[in-house]
C-alpha cells in the first residue's frame, strides 16, 4: 500500500427534519444529525468518513468542529497505512481524553477519520473496501428493518415485508405489557418464519429482564439487544444468559478491550459494534473477524447517514459469518444522498457494491439545506 499523506480535512455537520419521531427507550429523535467527514491527500485522493452524532442532535456541531481541530494533528503528516494512522493517532490523544474526560466524541472522531482514510486508500487502489479487507466475494448481504416504534409497529413491519425485508427489530423497553403486547401483534402479523429481534436500550433491572425473557421465548426471537446496562455487574449479565433461552447482544456501547472480554465470555451471542462510535474499520475489522472466529454473530449497528451505512455493509461483507446489516427504514436524506439506489431490498438481502472504497459518496448539493456547520483544515 502507498504511503498515504494528508493535505486537507474537512468536516460537514447536518440535522435533516423527520416527518415522524423516532422513539426509543432513553428518548424521541426529532431530527437526524450526522457529521461527515472528508480527507484529501496530497496527490488529490479523497475519502468520506461519517463520525457517530445520532443523540442528542446538538452534538452534531460539537462533533464536526472537533473533526477540524483533531484533523489539523494530521496536515503533512505521511502515514504507511489506515491503520498506522489510526493507532498513531489513537495514542496521540489519550492526554486529550483525560484533560477534557470527551472519551466518546473523540473516539467518534477517530472513527470517522479512520473510515475516511480507508475509504481513500481503496479508492486509490481501485478495489472496493471489502477486497481490501478480506479475499471474500459476496454478491449480497442480509439485512433487517430497525428503528421500528412501539407504536402499532406490526402495521410499519408489515409494510417493510412487503418491500422485501425478512427480518424485524422492534425498540424495546417501553413497559413489560407494552413491549409483549407489540412482540406478539408483529409475530402475527409477519408469520412464523419472520426473523424477529428487539432492543431495549439498556432499559431493565436483572429482575425485570428475566421475565421479559421467559415471557418472549413462546416466539422465537432471534436475540434481545441491551436489556441491562452496559456496566451492569458480570454477575448480572450471567445470571441472565443462563435463564434467557433468547441469545442476547449488545456492542454498540463497547469500546477497545471491552470486546476482547465480550467475545471470550459466553453472555453475547451477537456483536454489535458501531463502525462510528469507537474503532473505524481499523478496530471493528479486528472485532468484526475476532467474533466470527469465536462462532459469534457479527451484526454491526447503524443509525445514521449513509456513508455510516456503507461502512458497516462493507466491513459485513469482508467478515462473513451469519451476521446481518442493520437497514434503517425510515426516510432520511442523510442516507439517501450517499445511498441513492444501490440498496434494493430483494428478499430480506442488499447488494454489496462493486465501486471502489465505499462505494458511494454524498451529494451536497441534495444535503445543503441541512447543513448546520461547516469547516476546513489544511
Amino acid at each position: 500500500m502507498k504511503p498515504i499523506q494528508i493535505a486537507s480535512v474537512e468536516a460537514f455537520s447536518f440535522r435533516v427534519p423527520v416527518q415522524t419521531p423516532i422513539k426509543v427507550a432513553f428518548g424521541t429523535f426529532r431530527d437526524r444529525p450526522f457529521v461527515l467527514v472528508r480527507v484529501t491527500d496530497v496527490d488529490g485522493a479523497q475519502g468520506w468518513g461519517e463520525v457517530w452524532a445520532n443523540w442528542p442532535a446538538v452534538g452534531a456541531e460539537h462533533r464536526a468542529r472537533l473533526a477540524v481541530d483533531i484533523g489539523e494533528r494530521l496536515i503533512g503528516k505521511t502515514f504507511e497505512s489506515p491503520q498506522d494512522l489510526f493507532h498513531k493517532l489513537t495514542a496521540s490523544l489519550e492526554v486529550l481524553v483525560l484533560q477534557t474526560l470527551e472519551v466518546g466524541p473523540i473516539a467518534q472522531v477517530v472513527a470517522g477519520l479512520d473510515i475516511a482514510i480507508w475509504d481513500l486508500a481503496a479508492r486509490r487502489a481501485g478495489q472496493p473496501l471489502h477486497r481490501m479487507l478480506s479475499p471474500r466475494e459476496p454478491a449480497t448481504v442480509p439485512v433487517y428493518a430497525t428503528g421500528i416504534n412501539p407504536d402499532a409497529p406490526e402495521r410499519f413491519a408489515a409494510d417493510r415485508q412487503a418491500e422485501g425485508h425478512r427480518a424485524f427489530k422492534l425498540k424495546t423497553g417501553f413497559g413489560h405489557d407494552i413491549d409483549l403486547r407489540n412482540l406478539r401483534a408483529m409475530r402475527e402479523a409477519l408469520g412464523p418464519e419472520a426473523n424477529l429481534t428487539c432492543d431495549s436500550n439498556q432499559s431493565h433491572t436483572l429482575e425485570a429482564a428475566t421475565a421479559f425473557c421467559r415471557a418472549i421465548e413462546p416466539l422465537n426471537l432471534s436475540w434481545f439487544e441491551e436489556p441491562l446496562r452496559v456496566d451492569a455487574p458480570a454477575r448480572d449479565w450471567q445470571a441472565l444468559a443462563q435463564a434467557s433461552t433468547t441469545p442476547l447482544a449488545g456492542g454498540e456501547n463497547f469500546h477497545d478491550r471491552q470486546f476482547d472480554e465480550a467475545i471470550a465470555a459466553s453472555v453475547l451471542q451477537v456483536l454489535q459494534p458501531d463502525v462510528t462510535k469507537w474503532g473505524g474499520i481499523t478496530g471493528n475489522w479486528e472485532v468484526a473477524r475476532a467474533a466470527v472466529a469465536a462462532g459469534k454473530r457479527y451484526c454491526p449497528h447503524y443509525f445514521g447517514g449513509g456513508i455510516s451505512l456503507m461502512a458497516s455493509l462493507q466491513l459485513l461483507a469482508a467478515a462473513g459469518g451469519e451476521g446481518l446489516l442493520e437497514f434503517d427504514c425510515h426516510p432520511n436524506m442523510g442516507r439517501e444522498a450517499v445511498v441513492g439506489d444501490l440498496l434494493p431490498v430483494r428478499d430480506g438481502r442488499v447488494p454489496v457494491p462493486q465501486g471502489a472504497g465505499l462505494g458511494a459518496a454524498p451529494d451536497l448539493d441534495l444535503l445543503a439545506r441541512y447543513r448546520t456547520w461547516a469547516g476546513k483544515t489544511g
